[in-house]
Order: structure tokens, then C-alpha cells, then sequence
């Protein structure tokens, strides 16, 4: 197998044919310039010891010299051998809420912020687990179908926001229920849901789908984001606050965290509750249970052992510098028999 350890730099590449037409536009204004300043006598003795020709043939050797270093830099890499690696771990759904009332700042930054951040936590427990992102408001949609590309699940997760879901409410049962059509029916893995939501549901939890949960033996957790006090819900324009949300009351909106739904929730599956604070997301806790799942094995093909082949670009990208650097830009009466010797 074939591959460039960083292929970011071949866009490098795009600077050649933009010298080459640069090199164009400059000879066709040098001319202009050479045949309406310098006097036809002049002309004729400087185009003497002048060699366009050259111009060109060093111009298509740098080229090619920077070409080879850029793809030497890139470092293109040969895989050596493919081999089955055996994993061991479970399954795991995030199903994040993130409805406005998550915007509320009883957590810092807020509620999703913290939340956030918990995830990023988890991250740093897994090993060879697999993990998926289900977020959730009024609607619920996969945000990360399950891998385990954690770098690719950092980055998705780094783009959640609470506009990514038009539809406001909080649809934990639809939520639910889409993080158990994520998991691969065809994996005899332990399968697990971490919620994380302030609770405050607007809609019916909905029975069905926790009792489908059991059914499968996938175990609920559930992260608890805000103050049973509550907090107002802040709104926000070009970075700054311009007030709180209201109610058709014209009454500033005061979101709390529905402490004893989301236990109750946990418990119907056999899962655990946590309450996050700034100081601590609860995230370990919920690993903890979740290390306790029986592991089932699975393997994946991967090629391993690559060999790096930078070498074989640069070596031969020096070797053309030097050739660049000794061909001179005028005539020469050594270069002329050269070339007559071989013609």
C-alpha cells in the first residue's frame, strides 16, 4: 500500500505552473521593452551572448527539483506488510443534547461547552472502542455514525453547535431510538448510550424505545448538564449578550436540570447517573461502568511497517539543483561544442 505520511504539502505543487506562466509573462514584456529602448546595433550584440534557450532549460530543471523535494517532504511511504491486529472493546453512542436551553451558563462556558468537554474526556479512556455521536433536540440526527477514528470524532465534535438542529424541544426517546439504529446489528459487541442533556424533555420519553434498549442489552448512562436552581438562557449577537430568552409572557425563561427524570431514565436500563460540575463532568464514572461490559473481540485488516521513500525524491532533486546552478544564463563556447559534439 501507498501513501504520503503529509500529502498537505503537495498543494505546493500549484506554485509550478504558476512560475512557468510568470516566466512567460515576463519574456514576452522584456522583449517589448528590449526592442522599443536599445537601438537595433545594441540589440543585435546583446542577443549575441544572450541564450533563451537556456532560460527555459534551466527554468524546466528547477521544476522538476522542486517538484521531487516537495514530494520528498510529502514522505511517500510503502506499507510492508498487512496484518489481522485483534481489538478488543465495546460500543458506544453519544446521543448529545443540544437544544437551547444548553446554551445556559449555570456550567462554564455553558451547558453544550461542558458537555463538550466531557466527551473530550472520554476520548482520552478510549482504546480500541468504538464510538458514534447522536445529537438531539426537537429532531435528532447522527452526527458521527460509530468508528474508531477518534481524530475524525474530535473534529465533529468540535463543529457541534445548538443551530445545527432547527426544530427546539428535547425528543430524548427519538434520540434514544436513533442511537440504537446506529449500532451495528451484526456486532456481538457490548453496546452502551452515554445521554447527556439537562432533561428538561419536552416531549414523552418515550417507553418504547428504553424498553427496545433492554431488549438488546444496551445500557443507558446519563449525564446530568446544570443546577437543579436553574439558570436564564442567554442570547447572544456578533459575540456579545443582548439579553435572555423569554416566554410569550414576556417572562425571562429559567432552564433547571431534570435531576430525577434523567436518573430514572439510567436506572430503568441498569445505567448510572452523574451530575457534571465545573470541576468534574462525571465522564470517568461512566467509563468505569463501561469498562465493566464484556469485551468482545473483532479484528481489522491494516497495513503496518511503512518504510519511508523520501530518499529516492531528494537525492535526485540536489543532483538537479547542482545541474541548474552550473548552466550558465548566456552563451558559452564550451556548452555550443557540447551539444555540437553530440548532434
Amino acid at each position: 500500500m501507498f501513501r504520503f505520511e503529509h500529502p498537505y504539502y503537495l498543494y505546493v505543487l500549484l506554485i509550478i505552473p504558476i512560475m512557468i506562466l510568470g516566466q512567460v509573462v515576463f519574456e514576452i514584456w522584456r522583449k517589448k521593452r528590449f526592442s522599443a529602448q536599445i537601438n537595433p546595433e545594441l540589440r543585435v550584440q546583446i542577443n549575441s551572448k544572450w541564450s533563451g534557450t537556456k532560460i527555459w532549460i534551466k527554468l524546466s530543471i528547477y521544476s522538476l527539483a522542486l517538484s521531487l523535494v516537495v514530494i520528498g517532504i510529502a514522505n511517500p511511504q510503502s506499507g510492508s506488510k498487512m496484518e489481522e491486529v485483534k481489538r478488543q472493546g465495546v460500543d458506544i453512542m453519544i446521543a448529545l443534547d443540544i437544544s437551547n436551553s444548553m446554551l445556559a451558563e449555570d456550567l462554564y462556558p455553558n451547558r453544550l461547552g461542558r458537555a463538550k468537554r466531557s466527551i473530550q474526556e472520554l476520548f482520552k479512556y478510549l482504546k480500541s472502542d468504538r464510538i458514534g455521536i447522536v445529537v438531539f433536540a426537537g429532531e435528532s440526527f447522527v452526527q458521527l455514525p460509530i468508528t474508531t477514528d477518534y481524530s475524525a470524532a474530535k473534529l465533529f465534535l468540535n463543529s457541534i453547535e445548538t443551530d445545527l438542529i432547527t426544530t427546539q424541544g428535547t425528543d430524548i426517546g427519538n434520540a434514544i431510538d436513533l442511537c440504537l439504529k446506529s449500532f451495528d446489528p451484526e456486532s456481538a459487541t457490548s453496546k452502551s448510550i452515554i445521554l447527556i442533556s439537562d432533561g428538561e424533555n419536552h416531549e414523552e420519553t418515550s417507553s418504547s424505545a428504553l424498553q427496545a434498549a433492554k431488549e438488546q442489552g444496551v445500557i443507558v448512562h446519563t449525564i446530568g448538564m446544570g443546577s437543579v436552581d436553574g439558570s436564564p438562557i442567554p442570547i447572544y449577537k456578533s459575540g456579545s449578550r443582548i439579553g435572555f430568552r423569554t416566554n410569550r409572557k414576556g417572562n425571562t425563561v429559567v432552564s433547571k436540570l431534570n435531576e430525577e427524570m434523567l436518573n430514572s431514565l439510567a436506572q430503568s436500563t441498569g445505567g448510572m447517573f452523574v451530575r457534571a460540575s465545573n470541576a468534574q463532568s462525571g465522564m470517568s464514572y461512566i467509563f468505569d461502568e463501561v469498562e465493566k461490559m464484556e469485551k468482545v473481540d473483532f479484528g481489522s485488516k491494516i497495513y503496518t511497517d511503512y518504510e519511508d521513500r523520501f530518499q529516492f525524491f531528494l537525492f535526485p532533486a540536489l543532483i538537479l539543483l547542482i545541474i541548474e546552478l552550473i548552466i550558465p544564463n548566456t552563451r558559452s563556447l564550451w556548452w555550443e561544442k557540447l551539444f555540437a559534439s553530440q548532434s
